[in-house]
């Protein structure tokens, strides 16, 4: 079974509410093996939310609506759903009177437009919302000859989860088809997503039953894995196998094929080995060792280190020479190794991370352009440098440059 959900409200079309209800319906529905195939917002307009209505009757067999069920002039849901069904709205007595108690209970008295939360689409069944005036309700119909099951859900969150879980999930786990959605997320550090998907296209196309999604984030690429099956372990035999392929055509470009961040893998690989790491940043201002330290338990593989900003600080906390400072400069391969070695001892780790660079707006020269930046990661015999030049503003060269920075730290965990 496919799935359209219709969230409704003006309030939804401008920049200070976010539709969060859909989130959580398609990751119940996805649980129930019912992949949502299309969302939309519409405002509280009964015109255009018939015409939602209808497109969404013509090609999904489940439909939610959420949102518009309340009191008021502009909660238009019950009429405009009627109206795209052909079906008659009639007013129940017995909730009208639910209504009044539940005001009544309260010291107040209730206002007439609220009876209007009582009005039911023809051959409806009731759905009762305990955490509100609302009541949702389940709609068993067809259209244009075909089945189409509707639901109508209530928008206050609180609400409508309290609500779906309670008089809804059992109500189609029983009536769905038994069906599995398995996925699969691969993340790609540092690779564009054009060279990516120039490598990996051939693979994923071989397999029509699979849907693939790359999508780009800042420093990686992830591929979106995601097929259904009648069999939980059908599902999961397909993505395990194109996983698979993707992994070797991509080698060690994938940190992590089951979604995990590159901090955490860094972290399983320090732990593994028993290894430490420590830190100096510049240009980073602390990102590389506040993204590792988001990661619970990180304290076991991470001592610390220090943000060098200043030149004298690079000489204090990490003992890079001032003549090094002075004749390559603050950013430049030489003091990046000096940062790396310089924490290494002075936090007794077994890897130390130098990271310096240009991360703009201003500062940049010819020589020495924004977003140029030294990585270096040091142990007791070897320091590596990378040397990158990265494109963007302040916060995404900075961003990319940790990026670097913990990749480096995994490759070499990886040798």
């Amino acid at each position: 079974m496919n799935a359209e959900i219709i969230a409704i409200g003006s309030e939804l079309l401008t920049p200070y509410r976010r539709d969060t209800n859909s989130l959580y319906l398609t990751e119940k529905l996805n649980q129930l093996g019912v992949e949502v195939i299309f969302k939309i917002i519409v405002g509280d307009n009964r015109e255009h939310l018939v015409a939602a209505a209808r497109l969404a009757l013509a090609r999904a067999e489940l439909i939610i609506f959420t949102g518009g069920l309340g009191p008021t002039e502009d909660d238009l849901t019950r009429e405009a759903v009627a109206e795209a069904l052909g079906l008659e709205l009639h007013r129940d007595p017995e909730i009208v009177a639910r209504l009044q108690q539940r005001f009544a209970a309260r010291g107040w008295k209730m206002s007439a437009n609220n009876a209007k939360q009582a009005d039911i689409v023809a051959g409806a069944t009731v759905l009762p919302n305990r955490n509100g005036t609302a009541p949702g309700q389940w709609i068993n119909t067809r259209y244009d000859g075909r089945g189409r099951l509707v639901l109508l859900l209530p928008g206050p969150p609180h609400e409508l989860q309290g609500l779906f879980e309670e008089q809804c999930l059992e109500r189609l786990r029983a009536s769905l088809p038994q069906e599995f959605i398995a996925t699969r997320v691969l993340r790609i550090a540092l690779m564009p997503e054009s060279q990516c998907d120039a490598r990996v296209a051939p693979i994923y196309k071989r397999h029509a039953d699979i849907q693939t999604t790359i999508l780009a984030a800042k420093g990686e690429i992830q591929l979106h894995l995601r097929t259904r099956a009648a069999s939980a372990q059908v599902a999961e035999s397909r993505v395990d196998a194109l996983a698979a392929e993707l992994e070797q055509e991509l080698g060690d470009f994938v940190f992590s094929d089951n979604g995990e961040s590159l901090e955490q893998i860094v972290g399983y690989h320090l732990q593994m080995r028993g290894a430490t790491l420590s830190v100096a940043e510049s240009c980073t201002g602390g990102l590389v060792g506040e993204r590792l330290t988001s990661v619970s338990g990180s304290s076991r593989y991470f001592r610390g280190g220090a943000i060098v900003y200043s030149n004298e600080l690079k000489t204090e906390f990490a003992g890079v020479p001032k003549g090094l400072l002075k004749k390559h400069g603050a950013v430049s391969r030489e003091v990046a190794m000096a940062l790396a070695e310089g924490i290494r001892k002075r936090c007794a780790t077994t890897f130390g991370l130098g990271v310096t660079g240009v991360a703009g707006p201003g500062g940049g020269t010819a020589e020495k352009p924004v977003g140029l930046v030294f990585h270096a990661l040091a142990d007791e015999r070897h320091t590596e440098v990378l040397e990158r030049n990265f494109l963007g503003d302040r916060e995404r060269i900075r961003w990319f440059a940790s990026q670097q920075a913990l990749d480096m730290v995994r490759r070499k965990l990886l040798k």
